[in-house]
């Protein structure tokens, strides 16, 4: 089964073909460039130069938030386009789920982190098990140190992933101490072939009916909601 991978959640864009246990090819960049503009083209380069046409796909995977609100629409939009016009199936994985992936070796609980502004941040937390990556604690948005006084009370090692940990490190230091671990640059990117392999385990889900997840809604939608109470 040849599947399309696509992330466009955050600065990185990310794009992957795979087949069951193999990867043919994959595209990586991070830089704060319009997705808008790179991913069609990046995919189209991608097809052409692993001599793969689009109705030779299988499924579409698009990593679907959280992230960027432009970010996020765009790679949705675009892999939904795709399933519905190739008639193939898609799924969406979550992008610190993704993230996540990175820390493959790593034992102890693995903390994804996006920076969310004003002290918080977009995280979750999952572990190694024989049976794969595991989700410890859901996907969530809140204060950074809340979620690093709850990660003390575990008295596990915790290995913090992402481009975004940079901006936290200190934090991060002080309040977890040795336990805080900070991930070599190299594994900060998330990678759209962990995607890839991630969404072929993954039941379909109806192209209609597969959104992006904000988990929390943008500045101006809840000033608006606020306004209407």
């Amino acid at each position: 089964m040849k599947a399309l991978a696509i992330d466009t959640t955050n600065n990185v864009l990310g794009i992957a073909l795979i087949e069951e246990d193999k990867v043919i090819g994959e595209y990586i960049t991070n830089l704060k460039k319009n997705h808008s503009v790179r991913a069609m083209p990046a995919i189209e380069r991608l097809l052409s130069d692993c001599d793969v046409r689009p109705k030779e796909l299988d499924k579409l995977v698009v990593a679907t938030g959280p992230g960027s609100y432009t970010g996020v629409r765009i790679g949705v939009s675009i892999a939904k386009t795709m399933a519905w016009s190739l008639k193939i199936p898609i799924a969406g994985v979550s992008s610190l789920e993704v993230l996540a992936a990175n820390g493959r070796f790593f034992n102890g609980f693995i903390s994804p982190l996006f920076d969310a502004r004003r002290g918080q941040v977009y995280t979750g937390l999952y572990q190694y098990t024989q049976q794969g990556l595991a989700t410890i604690e859901s996907d969530q948005n809140l204060l950074l140190v809340d979620w690093l006084n709850m990660l003390k009370s575990k008295k596990e090692q915790v290995l913090f992933l992402g481009n975004d940990v940079a901006l936290h490190k200190e934090t991060i230091v002080d309040m977890l101490g040795e336990r805080g671990q900070l991930g070599q640059v190299s594994i900060n990117n998330p990678r759209p072939s962990e995607l890839g392999f991630i969404g072929l385990k993954k039941e379909a889900t109806d192209v209609h009916s597969l959104v992006p997840n904000y988990i929390r809604l943008a500045e101006a939608e809840a000033k608006w909601l606020e306004q209407q109470k």
